[in-house]
This record gives structure tokens, C-alpha cells and sequence, in this order.
């Protein structure tokens, strides 16, 4: 009978084989199931003119914190909360009784009414409010801030810190507000 001496090497190496086998495989998976590793800050701020980012105001608050004008220009904001002084024009849109509903202070008096989420536009229905004369600096800037927001071409929304909303208006203007923690 002939023998074959390669036989028992063969015999040999298939356990040695397995446990390899079975190395490279647990290996295999767990660099395939490992996760990409990156910061919030470290990535690219998300579009604010996303129309889904629209979608984040409902039940925000926020307020004006600047008014630059189509040609440069940046529009005086009475009583910006960092000046300390007076009441901030103020925007909230809330979601509370099941409809969307907006209201604020527009630099004399109160106002509120609907507003709607389209199309990544921000834009209000009607808007009332109180009724009283003010010969402040609030009260001169009043009527052109609810103008304002009724010619809205498009919205911003950035979400990430510092959050902020624009107003982008069809004359060119540009609201911006800060988000109120309140």
C-alpha cells in the first residue's frame, strides 16, 4: 500500500485554518459595524432655507434682533434685549389649542392672528392687535414691522446654536431674530 505523507499535514492545518477563519470573520464584523466618528461642530451647518427646517417653529419664540434694509443699511431696533431697556419686538407661533397661532409685541402694542408653515415660508393671515399711540422709538417702527410681515418671500431657520430666524422680504430686507428661551 502506498502511503501519502501529505495527508496528516492536511489533517493538521484544517483546525488551525478554522480558528483563523473565525478570527478574520469576528474581525470583519466589527469593523463593518463601527460608526464614523464626527462632532456636531465639526460639521457643516445645515441650510437655513431648507424648506423642511420651517417645519422646527412651531412652538418657538423669538426675538428681533436686527433689521438690515435691501441697499446695506441696517434699520435701528428699539429695546433689543442687550441694550437693557424696554420691552424686545417679540414673535411667538404656537401650536397650544391645535392651531397654529402667532402673537408678540411689535414695538408699542400687541398683536396676534394665524400664521402658516408652506412651501418652507413662514407667512401670517390677518393680524389685530391692541390699539394704543406710543411717540417712542417702538412705536415708530411699529406699522412698518406688521407690514413687514406680510410681504415674507422666504424663511430661514438655523436651529443650531446661535438659533436664529430670517425673515427674507419681497423688497429685499432682511429680519433677523434670535430665539427666546422663554
Amino acid at each position: 500500500m502506498l502511503h501519502n505523507s501529505s495527508a496528516p499535514r492536511v489533517v493538521r492545518f484544517i483546525p488551525y485554518a478554522r480558528h483563523a477563519f473565525a478570527a478574520l470573520s469576528v474581525a470583519a464584523l466589527l469593523s463593518a459595524c463601527a460608526m464614523p466618528k464626527h462632532t456636531d461642530a465639526a460639521a457643516p451647518a445645515p441650510d437655513p432655507f431648507n424648506p423642511a427646517a420651517t417645519q422646527l417653529l412651531d412652538d418657538t419664540s423669538w426675538v428681533l434682533s436686527s433689521w438690515k434694509q435691501a441697499d446695506g443699511t441696517v434699520r435701528p431696533i428699539p429695546s433689543i434685549p442687550a441694550a437693557g431697556s424696554g420691552t424686545p419686538i417679540t414673535l411667538t407661533l404656537s401650536t397650544e389649542k391645535g392651531q397654529r397661532h402667532a402673537s408678540g409685541f411689535s414695538g408699542c402694542n400687541r398683536y396676534m392672528g394665524s400664521y402658516a408653515l408652506k412651501d418652507g415660508k413662514l407667512s401670517f393671515g390677518t393680524l389685530g392687535g391692541t390699539r394704543m399711540a406710543c411717540a417712542t422709538p417702538g412705536g415708530q417702527i411699529e406699522s412698518a414691522y406688521l407690514q413687514a410681515l406680510t410681504h415674507i418671500e422666504r424663511t430661514g431657520v438655523q436651529m443650531r446654536a446661535p438659533q436664529q430666524m430670517q425673515l427674507v422680504l419681497d423688497n429685499g430686507d432682511t429680519l433677523t431674530y434670535e430665539r427666546n428661551a422663554q
